[in-house]
């Protein structure tokens, strides 16, 4: 009876073991949840230990950005996959992972409307880009030599996004230079609103950051518009924010449609 009793602690030992080690191993060991929140981003409520959770998670993520790491993150449309687009390594990764087609590009994401100078070559107003960004809209820009050679260089131009999340817009913020950006999802496959709706990535992301459903249900992801031809727009994407985005080009600063513009 004694060695039964010792054999059956044993095994409740050694099970125990087994569960903690496939715990530690798990997919969700690398989410990390943000404070709750609104549908596009921000806080419910703007508390001292909500303020405090939302900069832990920002600096777990900018410290796996700045590792070469992939990350995945909500923004304003779609959840996303992200790294440094500065990083050859890192931006190969996020290919490996979506299965995407090299030829196809990433966009960028940064900040602030001061960075996009930096990295693209801008022919239109600011006033332009103040009225489109933040928010879900990607301009297509001719790239600037400053950006790194390695990401799309297969074209001149280069879509950058200022996404209307306050996590993300902190997030460039904190790390100093732009993100790579691409949903979070295998290609051709159905983009994602949910966490748990690209559950088969986790285990290729350094962090998982959780930020809730995202509001737009529509998964049509962001409006993208080339703008890199003076004076002219041509629309590559609809997107979701297709209407106000045309009001702004046409409307409020006169741009023409331009169908022969390059396209990325």
């Amino acid at each position: 009876m004694l060695v039964m009793r010792h054999i059956s602690k044993q095994t409740l030992l050694s099970h125990l073991c087994s569960l903690y080690t496939a715990a530690m191993m798990s997919p969700t060991a690398k989410v990390l949840n943000l404070p709750q929140q609104t549908p596009n981003g921000c806080l419910l409520q703007q508390n001292c230990v909500q303020q405090d959770q939302m900069l832990e998670i920002l600096k777990s993520t900018v410290n796996a950005l700045k590792d070469g790491e992939v990350v995945a993150v909500p923004t304003d449309t779609l959840y996303g996959l992200a790294c440094l687009a500065q990083s050859s390594e890192a931006v190969k990764k996020v290919y490996d992972i979506k299965g995407r087609n090299g030829q196809k590009p990433l966009a960028i994401c940064v900040g602030e409307i001061e960075e996009i100078y930096k990295y693209c070559k801008v022919a239109v107003k600011r006033e332009l880009l103040e009225n489109l960004l933040p928010g879900p809209v990607t301009l297509v820009l001719e790239r600037s030599a400053d950006l790194n050679p390695d990401l799309n260089p297969f074209t001149p131009l280069v879509g950058v996004r200022i996404p209307d999340h306050p996590f993300m817009r902190r997030l460039c913020q904190m790390c100093g230079e732009p993100l790579a950006l691409t949903s979070a999802n295998i290609s051709s496959k159905t983009s994602t609103v949910d966490i748990h709706e690209f559950q088969e990535l986790w285990p290729r992301v350094a962090v998982v950051v959780n930020g809730g459903r995202i509001g737009d249900q529509s998964r049509q992801g962001s409006t993208v518009v080339n703008l890199s031809v003076p004076g002219r727009y041509s629309i590559i994407r609809p997107g979701c924010a297709l209407a106000p985005t045309l009001n702004v080009l046409e409307c409020k600063f006169g741009l023409l449609e331009d169908t022969e513009s390059q396209k990325v």
